[in-house]
């Protein structure tokens, strides 16, 4: 199962935690895992893009951990819809993806 850490300060995001694999198909072809990805790497790649100062994010097999040093409303709009996105995607797929506010 993936599971989505997010960490919040006042209701703004300081911090996202990914880690595991959903186990909905065989590597390669899990759609879940996919998605995932696509997601999380979609938005790191924005937020860089725009400042590169913005955020620190660590990736490896299985894990991506992304903090957010500085916020501005572009970058807290992008955080939001990440998480909104893995939110929809666990409501779709319980079984294999959990988000932990």
């Amino acid at each position: 199962m993936i599971k989505v850490q997010v960490v919040k300060n006042n209701d703004i995001i300081e911090s996202i935690s990914v880690t595991g694999h959903s186990g909905y198909s065989e590597a390669g072809s899990d759609i879940v895992c996919a998605s995932v990805s696509s997601i999380c790497i979609t938005t790191v790649n924005a937020i860089v893009r725009l400042d590169n100062n913005a955020i620190e994010y660590k990736e490896a097999d299985g894990m991506l951990k992304v903090e957010v040093n500085s916020h501005s409303e572009v970058i807290d709009t992008l955080i939001f819809n990440m998480v909104e996105l893995l939110s929809e995607l666990a409501n779709d797929y319980k079984n294999y993806i959990k988000i932990i506010k």
